[in-house]
């Protein structure tokens, strides 16, 4: 899971503007963001020969993660605490 946080956490700063969403969301996406952005690569015919950190991966998964943060932010799920948030920003 420190991995997920990792990568969440890199996708989110990467990400412009405010994302309003948790620690817990962060990690569970960036966790499937690094498992997702893993097999596309070797799928894709990366090959680690060399051995020692996989780069190659490790960017790619942080892209999946952005991809999968946006997509959450615009679900409906997401869309209600931000309204919340928002309203109450503005009172």
């Amino acid at each position: 899971m420190l991995i997920g946080l990792i990568i969440g956490a890199l996708a989110r700063l990467v990400m412009p503007g405010k994302q309003s969403i948790g620690v817990i969301m962060t990690t569970v996406l960036g966790a499937a963001g690094s498992l997702i952005g893993t097999w596309l690569s070797y799928k894709l015919g990366y090959s680690n020969e060399s051995g020692g950190f996989n780069v190659i991966p490790f960017l790619v998964g942080i892209i999946v993660a952005v991809i999968l943060i946006a997509s959450y932010l615009g679900s409906p799920a997401a869309a209600a605490p931000c309204a919340e948030m928002h309203r109450r920003q503005t009172e």
